[in-house]
């Protein structure tokens, strides 16, 4: 064989390899823990001597450094690259490797609510206020940003904090004067994507090759946190006033790591290790996996926030948005999860009908109809060859254009994830001129049309439909939104905000496996907090007009826990500005103690569509309460080791620790139970007859005080705190105290809740309960 011919086979290998010639080649995440390296550069050249040595072939460094997709450097080690299962078998096999899996897609979770929230008026504003040279540092992992927005302005602003370490980064339509004294930073991350997706050119949507926002989804999500005061803003009139974020004069970081909705598991943990590299204070990401969420140590965020949270870094991230039980992701101990839930204000689009009847209907609906028109119902227009049912749902090419023409179109969900705005579209292609969309589910969001609509509940579908049977020539009239506030109840969580239990299992209590590590009582009541996420006005990307039926604005209204995750954010950085030395932890405790189960009604909060009941499993521990959350009395304090004593309780090695942590670490010999976590909820998922349960606070006043113990008793369970009586002398005191569950009948095999609140008469530190009790 020639040496042409020879070079030419070893190139076919190498490019065989690189791309995985194999055709089940996929995108792995391996993940290291901590590292001892000098550098980012030595860390990446052993990932590439670790992965040649997989290659027993000529080039197979050079074939390892164009497998390696992204290296993990800076707050911990690690790559992605192309790998066949069987390779990434073997990678999982080698010695410092603490888990091996491949690169989920995580979706991302799409000014009247500080109001809500009990900051409108000027005294409270202030107490909420940082200053403006404020050097906390808020890192946004979200579809990036549109810099020029009124929202971003850094008219006030200091210097870049000295701390700040991170870059902005230029690229298409992206200068380095996008970047100010607001937006310190930006970056942008496509590699995961595009190994998993295919290039963005072939994705067929608008987008920029750089840290500006093309889906609108990051800008809102940044100005939420930390807007600017706009004055006079609205979405075509709807939602009227000042925009402005909680946290105004807060520093953002930009992380793009998600492209036309999806976000690539790959991408994101690289952005989680520059920005906690960087300096951020706090990070904020509403996103997250579909349901079932994987296991701690293979699910790319929890990764990322432990080693945030072991740099002293909140993480503050979206429950997700799948409506039943058992949904909320973004779980793990050491992260902030969020629900959604409404404010004291709705959009009302109503139906004037031609009997001169009035329907309540709900939407963001800035178009006038002059007139009345006819109705027509979808399942009467269906297309030749659809049957009725099918063309009620008013989808693709099932209405009959010379039925629906000049009609408002009376149309029904088939499915929950039915696209509604979609259903407009063919309408107005058929020549329809507005519609009316029966969706009891979801008729509280706001959705925006490109006809006249409005989405009307069971009750009045049933009114609507009565006048269209008895009437002959049915008409009806839909009416621009008009905006309603002071309403009552509210908040309410949102219908489609994910809910408890725990994901991970059919359980509220976090049980899963840890890289062969079993869980079998990591016991947290979930999502952690709740907080305004439905119908929420920030800023937008302009050139984001798909969800705005088709109009460019550059502010909207949007729902989903994406909306209420950078409301939380945005209250940590307040609490961070004004205590810089508390930890997540104790940051978290402050918002989770101080939140209310408790709407403006002074009843317990409801869920959406209906007012159900709810639980701790729809809202963690209330609804949040900005100002209370500043002065919280008592903190649930945890460190690192409280977090190794909780993966030692669930059966982690001491090899696998090392690996974890960079550092030899032994476990306690019986393990403390995963309940005893310093955890700001009590939850116990298996509990066979009596319980006792510790907790440690720490005490921030000026002056000696006396907390004294309530319990709200779970059903059939005796509750027994001891001491009852907590007497703090100063500031920085800890004092713990034993809870003794004593049941006295099973809870067949449901959860029974209740509350635990120390009180000095001044400040009232509220914790949740759930025990699920198999036996007496």
């Amino acid at each position: 064989m020639r040496l042409a011919q020879v070079l030419t086979l070893l190139l076919f290998i190498r490019l065989t390899l690189v791309h995985g010639a194999s055709s089940n080649a996929k995108h792995y995440i391996v993940y290291m823990g901590e590292h001892s390296h000098p550098n980012s550069e030595s860390v990446i050249s052993a990932n590439h001597e670790m992965l040649a040595s997989f290659w027993f072939v000529i080039f197979s460094l050079e074939v390892a450094k164009e497998a390696a997709l992204h290296h993990y450097s800076k707050s911990f080690r690690g790559f992605s690259a192309m790998l066949t299962p069987e390779q990434a078998k073997r990678v999982a096999e080698s010695d410092g490797v603490v888990s091996v899996f491949e690169s989920r897609t995580s979706k991302i979770h799409t000014t009247r609510t500080w109001n809500f929230l009990g900051i409108d008026s000027i005294q409270q504003y202030k107490q909420l206020q940082m200053d403006s040279s404020s050097n906390v540092i808020v890192g946004v992992i979200d579809s990036g940003i549109w810099p020029e927005s009124e929202s971003f302005s850094d008219q006030g602003f200091g210097p870049v904090p000295d701390k700040f370490k991170g870059e902005c980064v230029t690229g298409e339509q992206f200068a380095l004067s996008n970047c100010n004294r607001k937006i310190i930073g930006a970056r942008y991350y496509f590699k995961g994507y595009e190994a998993e997706y295919g290039s963005l050119e072939s994705q067929g949507g608008t987008f920029f090759r750089s840290a500006r926002d093309s889906d609108g989804h990051g800008t809102h999500t940044a100005s939420t946190i930390a807007g600017s005061v706009v004055a006079n803003v609205s979405l075509l009139g709807m939602a009227g006033g000042t925009a402005r974020g909680g946290a105004p004069s807060a520093r953002l970081a930009i992380y793009k790591a998600c492209w036309f909705g999806l976000c690539s598991d790959a991408d994101v943990l690289l952005a989680m290790d520059d920005a906690i590299s960087d300096g951020a204070d706090i990070l904020s990401l509403s996103l997250g996996p579909d349901p079932p969420q994987s296991i701690y140590f293979e699910d790319a965020i929890s990764i990322g926030s432990f080693h945030a949270f072991q740099k002293g870094i909140l993480v503050s991230c979206s429950a997700g948005n799948s409506f039943f039980p058992g949904t909320a992701s973004n779980v793990a101990p050491w992260i902030l999860t969020v629900a959604a839930s409404s404010v004291d204000r709705i959009f009302n689009s109503n139906i004037y009908l031609g009997n001169s009847r009035i329907l309540k209907g709900f939407s963001l609906n800035p178009l006038k109809m002059e007139t009345s028109y006819g109705l027509i119902a979808g399942s009467a227009a269906a297309a030749k060859g659809v049957p009725p049912s099918n063309a009620s749902f008013c989808k693709n090419n099932t209405l009959d254009a010379t039925l629906i023409k000049g009609k408002i179109v009376v149309c029904t969900i088939e499915t929950l994830t039915d696209n509604r705005r979609e259903k407009s579209i063919f309408i107005r292609q058929g020549g329809g001129v507005g519609m009316i969309l029966i969706d009891p589910l979801a008729k509280d969001i706001g959705f925006q049309f490109v006809v006249p609509g409005t989405v009307i509940g069971q009750e009045e579908a049933v009114l609507l439909q009565k006048y269209m049977e008895t009437e002959k020539n049915p008409v009806a009239k839909i009416y621009p939104t008009i905006t309603v506030l002071n309403t009552k109840p509210a908040p309410a969580v949102a219908g489609f905000s994910s809910m408890g239990p725990n994901i991970i299992t059919p359980e509220i209590i976090k049980e899963t496996i840890i890289h062969k590590i079993e869980l079998h009582d990591a016991n947290f009541l979930q999502p952690d907090i709740t907080g305004p996420g439905l119908n929420i006005l920030a800023a937008w990307s302009p050139v984001a007009i798909e969800d705005t039926a088709e109009r460019s604005v550059n502010y909207n209204i949007v729902s989903g826990t994406s909306m209420s995750c950078p409301h939380i954010s945005a209250v940590a950085a307040i609490i961070k500005s004004i205590k810089p030395s508390w930890s997540p932890a104790a940051i978290k405790s402050a918002i989770m103690t101080t939140a209310t189960a408790l709407d403006n009604t002074k009843h317990l909060i409801g869920r959406q569509p209906f007012g159900n009941e709810t639980t701790p499993f729809d809202y963690g521990s209330g609804h949040i309460n900005p100002t209370a959350a500043l002065e919280p009395g008592l903190i649930y304090d945890l460190d690192s080791t409280d977090i190794i004593n909780f993966l030692c309780s669930i059966g982690a090695s001491p090899e696998q620790l090392k690996n974890l942590t960079g550092q030899l670490t032994y476990c306690q010999n019986p393990p403390i139970p995963s309940y005893n976590l310093n955890y700001p909820s009590i939850g116990v998922s298996n509990m066979n007859g009596s319980l006792s349960v510790y907790r440690t606070v720490t005490y921030y006043g000026k002056d000696p005080t006396v907390y004294y113990a309530y319990v709200d008793h779970p059903v059939s369970v005796k509750v027994k705190v001891t001491p009852s009586k907590l007497c703090f002398t100063k500031t920085g005191e800890k004092m713990s105290f034993k809870v003794d569950f004593i049941p006295y009948m099973n809870s067949s095999g449901s959860f029974v809740f209740g509350a635990l609140t120390w009180s000095n008469g001044i400040h009232k530190v509220r914790s949740p309960i759930g025990l699920n009790v198999l036996s007496v």
